[in-house]
């Protein structure tokens, strides 16, 4: 029995990492943890504190998800090789509409990121006359979400907020 079930692991393993390969069975866990933390930041903080700002210069925790939310659709959008969906204009103080607008974006990114093979992603696209490589896109992405997600985590723990990554690791 153990035999088996190991072995109906291993075929499932190897039937993941060979409709993705390498490169994208190491970008889709990351890309998946970027996601969570972002959508679970947005629904973590209060409404209330969606206009707190950790000094004047920088962009309210509402605005920190607007700009995802924005990112998420031109960038994915460019890795697709499509024009940016328009989107409606966002409140940074409502955090309903926020959680929603982020979560969608992350929807139309996982057309990107998790129906992209190896070579897709490694194959150019003609982006407002220039070549794009999805690849280029999702590498950039990545960086910008967790770059993101770590001014966030100041937010929230500023207002005694454990954030999500953190509370995962402590169930752990």
């Amino acid at each position: 029995m153990v035999l088996a079930s190991c072995l109906l692991l291993a075929l499932g393993a190897f039937l993941v990492f060979a409709q993705t390969g390498p490169l994208m069975s190491a970008i889709q866990p990351r890309y998946n943890t970027a996601k969570r933390n972002l959508i679970e930041s947005a629904q973590a903080m209060p409404a209330e504190s969606y206009s707190y700002r950790l000094t004047p210069e920088q962009r309210s925790f509402g605005e920190w998800i607007e700009h995802n939310v924005g990112m998420n659709y031109n960038l994915c959008s460019q890795g697709l090789g499509q024009p940016a969906p328009r989107t409606a204009t966002l409140s940074p103080t409502d955090k309903d509409a926020l959680v929603k607008a982020i979560t969608a974006s992350f929807q139309y990114c996982d057309a990107l990121f998790l129906n992209t093979t190896d070579e897709k992603a490694l194959a150019p696209l003609n982006v407002d006359g220039r070549k794009v490589y999805p690849v280029n896109v999702m590498i950039g992405l990545l960086a910008s979400w967790n770059a993101h997600y770590g001014n966030i985590v100041g937010y929230l723990r500023t207002k005694g907020i454990v954030p999500p990554s953190t509370a995962r690791a402590r169930k752990k």
